[in-house]
This record gives C-alpha cells, structure tokens and sequence, in this order.
C-alpha cells in the first residue's frame, strides 16, 4: 500500500477533516495562543489521517484521546478560579482532620509528613509511576485496538474521555489548591501560579532527568486538584483489561501501577488523600453512568455502532 493514497480517500472526509483541523486552529489562536504542540498535533493528526487507509482509521480511532488533550488545554480559556472560590484553607484542614496524625506532638498531613520523611527508593518509584499516568492507558488502547477488539477499544476511549470531562466539570464547581501549593505559598490565593513538580523534583535530582519540569510547565491550572485524575487514569484502564478479560499478567501490572500511582500523589505532595478518593469516586461514576446511561441513548448507541463500524472496517 503506498503512502498518501488519496484515491482512497472521499470529499467528505476532506472536507470535515479541513474545516475541523482549521477551526481548532483558529480558536485556539484567537483564545489561547498557537504553540509548538498544537501545530505537532495536527501535523501528526493529518499525517495518520491522509497517508493510508489503516492509518486514516486509527486517526479516527484516536479521536477521544485528541478531544481529551484539547478540553484540558482549553480549561485556559476560563480558568476556574474566575468561576467559583478557590478552596485551599478548608481542604487542607479537612485532610489534616481525616486521615492526619501526630508526629512528635504535631498533627501533620500524609503530604507533609512524607515531604520530610521520604527515601531514594521511594522518591525512584514515585517517578515511574506517574511517567505512566497518561501513557499506560493509552498504549492499551493501542492495545484493544490492534488486537481487532474495536468495539472493546472504543468503550474505553469514550469512557475515558467522559470521565475527564467529569472531572473538568468538577475542577470548576470546585476549584482547589493541591498541596504543595500550601507548602510553598500558604493559604492567600496566588493566581497564575505555574506548576510545580513538587515531590517528583527527587526523582529528577536522583536520575539527573528534568522530564517532569517539561510536563508541569504546561500545566493548565493548577487549581485543579479534586478530584485527582491521576488516581482514575490507570483505575479506568484496570476495569476496561478486566471488562475485555485482558491476560492475568496484565491485569496484575495495571493494579500495581493503579495503586502505585495512588500513593505517588500522596507521597510527592500532588493530591491529598481526599483528592485521590474523589479521583477513584469519579473513574467508577463516570463509567457506570457511560456504560448504564449514555451508551444506551438511541443516537449515541448508533453513533457508538457507526465508529466502531469505520474503524473496524
């Protein structure tokens, strides 16, 4: 098969293929500013979308996955903060009342404890396991749908893209300041913050790789951390192997890195332990609600039919 058969392609596909690339380009230019990756995300879209058959439908395939990226990107359009009150004070006291303890007379949070007490073997971990927050779960998509289970691969995707959008919904209902965040700057409210590394800074200082520094520098707000979707990435991709009956070994790897990552957010002072709960609360609403509600909606049932239809083709 020959790169970039165009005979394959129909108008249509060109048509709505140019006028949506275009459109995300200009309101992204005119909202948020043109940068480097967006460019790249339309220049690796396309590229997948025009060079052949197979790659035009795993483009397609990977659409939730784009409209995942694009969502939390536009979250800077409107940052939350400008919409509801952000909660730092009454979070962090409610963290320290719930799961807090004394250490030496002082009532501490898991985060602050673990921000004196931490070692390397800890800090290496921690690390590993959130460089698999968003790339474990989509590689088994990749998975799911190179295997030929397509249908499996789009339940997935789509289930993983709502409970984002739960979570971006919540992120403005409820802003709320990580806990790093109180370390560094106490309780004012610092808008525009940049993003922080936090604890993982001692995973780069140990393997001398600056690789989250690159990552929560493109932070899109950082009053975003309830509910914790770092705690529901990995929980959705362990119920999606163990709904499409995913070999044991992977099954035994994905709780691993699900638990792992649950820890890292306490651990590296990301997410309290509420937050992660909230994360779990979500993953586990979101797809019953996907599964138990939404797919069964006529047009969406067909629609689900229809993509799984062109991808599988």
């Amino acid at each position: 098969m020959k790169l970039f058969d165009f005979h394959s392609i129909t108008r249509t596909e060109v048509i709505t293929d140019v006028v949506l690339t275009t459109a995300f380009l200009a309101a992204t230019a005119i909202f948020i500013g043109l940068r480097p990756d967006h460019l790249l995300l339309v220049g690796l879209f396309n590229l997948l979308f025009f060079a052949t058959p197979t790659t035009r439908k795993l483009a397609v395939a990977l659409l939730p996955f784009v409209v995942f990226a694009i969502s939390y990107d536009w979250m800077r359009i409107k940052p939350n903060y400008e919409v509801n009150p952000i909660d730092i004070r009454g979070l962090y006291e409610s963290e320290k009342s719930l799961f807090g303890f004394m250490v030496e007379g002082v009532r501490m949070t898991p985060g602050e404890y673990f921000n004196i007490h931490n070692a390397p073997i800890g800090d290496f971990f921690s690390g590993i396991f959130y460089l698999c927050w968003v790339p474990v779960p989509i590689a088994f998509g990749i998975w799911l749908y190179f295997k030929g289970e397509h249908l499996w691969y789009l339940r997935f995707a789509l289930a993983f893209l709502f409970v984002n959008l739960l979570g971006f919904c919540f992120y403005y209902v409820h802003p709320a300041a990580p806990p790093w965040y109180v370390l560094n700057y106490g309780f004012e409210p610092i808008y525009n913050t940049p993003g922080n590394v936090a604890g993982l800074d001692r995973f780069q200082q140990l393997v001398g790789w600056n690789v989250f520094d690159g990552i929560y520098n493109k932070n899109a707000n950082i009053f975003a951390a309830v509910p914790s979707l770092h705690a529901a990435y990995m929980l959705i991709a362990l119920i999606y192997a163990k709904l499409s009956k995913q070999p044991r070994w992977m099954l035994a790897l994905f709780a691993i890195i699900t638990v792992g990552i649950w820890w890292t957010a306490v651990y590296t002072n990301h997410h309290y332990v509420i937050d992660v709960l909230l994360g779990i609360a979500c993953a586990i609403v979101g797809i019953v609600l996907f599964e138990f509600a939404l797919t069964r909606i006529g047009c969406l049932k067909r629609g689900l039919k229809r993509y799984a239809a062109y991808v599988g083709r």
